[in-house]
């Protein structure tokens, strides 16, 4: 039996967890060579039978655990699936692409950002910390660092006074508390260990600890609360002057320069690096507990609390996806390709399983199903240059920042 031919027949059945939109559930005989375009007419044919005022519907279609992205014969084909049994197809309504909301300009790249509730925080090669609303105004351009920002981290973002970190080539870190009624801002902490450019920076889930990763090949870790269980931050403004913060501890083992890193639990931190490897670091140990190897070095790291996966991308151009728990079987789940050139940036959404979003020196921001690992859902056009950093962590924004001195934000209706 081959997909091409029209007289072969497979026998299908439809299942949906949107209850809306369900229809009979008893098989239907299509041509193997079906597309998601008939699919799509064969659904809301049936689901017009019962609600004929309803209007047409787009959907997606999932076999075999994949999104239908060519020919069904040809997709079970691939996937080792028989054609002789019922296959049991989902449908879900399809979203339309995200809508393009604003561009905010900078003086130089954009090599950071962090999203909140009620604000944005970029870093710049210009040395300087942009604050901006979640609308896209501009509150406050803050002098930083002595040389180019490589990332940026919001600390605490509830009461009204916000707090961030920042990480420079000037090899500091800089804690920053910013008064949102009087926009102000002043920094509290100095933050003073590593000897190369820090590249990375994430803030443990409990808020009272961060973790950077530099040139230098070090991974530090940074207390926030002191022996008196005050944050320090909040004792440097009873000072009112910037503390010189010193690590808690320091950990070796990376080859090169640490690019990514991402904290799983309060204990656990995953880190990626320019050495090809990634690595999984227990903090109450203070050691690397797992180290997981690539073909080209690893440009960043996130970690999704809703399926528990790690997604890393890569100069091979790839995003891999694993399970940092898997002792047994393949630890690469899923590889999502498309990407023309190093992708320098992943980022979960902070409400769908599997959606991310992946930026790259190819210019293009793509937002992916991991359930359609070789077709992205959507290209979100509009940088002229290579894109350096993306976030999704507070919906339905998705921004990105790049080399063309812009921050586009894109709001999706997933």
């Amino acid at each position: 039996m081959t997909s091409d031919n029209q007289s072969d027949q497979l026998q299908i059945r439809f299942v949906t967890k949107q209850e809306k939109y369900s229809v009979p559930d008893n098989p239907f005989a299509v041509p193997s060579s079906v597309t998601t375009k008939e699919l799509n007419d064969l659904v809301n044919q049936l689901f017009h039978e019962g609600n004929a005022a309803a209007k047409k519907v787009e959907f997606d279609f999932i076999a075999a655990g994949e999104l239908l992205r060519a020919h069904l014969g040809d997709h079970l084909n691939k996937r080792g699936i028989s054609l002789e049994s019922v296959v049991e197809i989902e449908y879900l309504e399809r979203h339309p692409p995200p809508e393009a909301l604003d561009c905010l300009i900078h003086d130089d790249w954009v090599s950071s950002v962090d999203v909140s509730d009620f604000a944005i925080v970029t870093g710049c090669y210009d040395t300087s910390v942009h604050l901006w609303t979640t609308q896209g105004v501009h509150k406050l351009s803050v002098p930083a660092h002595t040389s180019p920002i490589k990332a940026v981290a919001w600390l605490k973002t509830d009461g009204p006074v916000a707090s961030f970190v920042s990480a420079s080539q000037d090899q500091t870190c800089m804690i920053w508390e910013w008064d949102v009624d009087e926009n102000t801002v002043r920094c509290t902490d100095v933050c003073k260990g590593h000897i190369r450019s820090v590249d990375s920076v994430a803030v443990a889930p409990d808020g009272n600890r961060f973790a950077s990763g530099s040139w230098d090949k070090m991974l530090k870790i940074w207390s926030l609360i002191d022996d008196d269980g005050e944050s320090e931050h909040k004792k440097a403004r009873k000072s009112g002057i910037s503390q010189t913060k010193t690590p808690q501890v320091t950990l070796k083992g990376h080859k090169e320069c640490i690019s990514g890193m991402c904290w799983i639990d309060n204990v656990e931190l995953a880190t990626c690096s320019w050495d090809h490897t990634v690595r999984i670091w227990d903090t109450e140990m203070n050691s690397s507990v797992r180290e997981i190897g690539g073909n080209k070095s690893f440009f960043n790291i996130q970690f999704s609390k809703a399926n528990n996966l790690l997604a890393t991308c890569s100069a091979d151009r790839h995003i891999r996806l694993y399970d940092p728990r898997s002792t047994e079987g393949q630890i690469v789940k899923v590889t999502l390709t498309s990407h023309k050139n190093w992708v320098s940036s992943v980022s979960w959404s902070s409400d769908r399983e599997n959606l991310l979003v992946s930026g790259s020196y190819d210019n293009a921001v793509k937002l992916w199903d991991i359930r359609s690992p070789q077709v992205p859902l959507y290209d979100l056009n509009g940088h002229e240059d290579k894109v350096m950093c993306t976030n999704w962590s507070h919906s339905p924004l998705i921004v990105s920042g790049g080399a063309d001195n812009t921050l586009r934000i894109f709001k999706s209706s997933f």
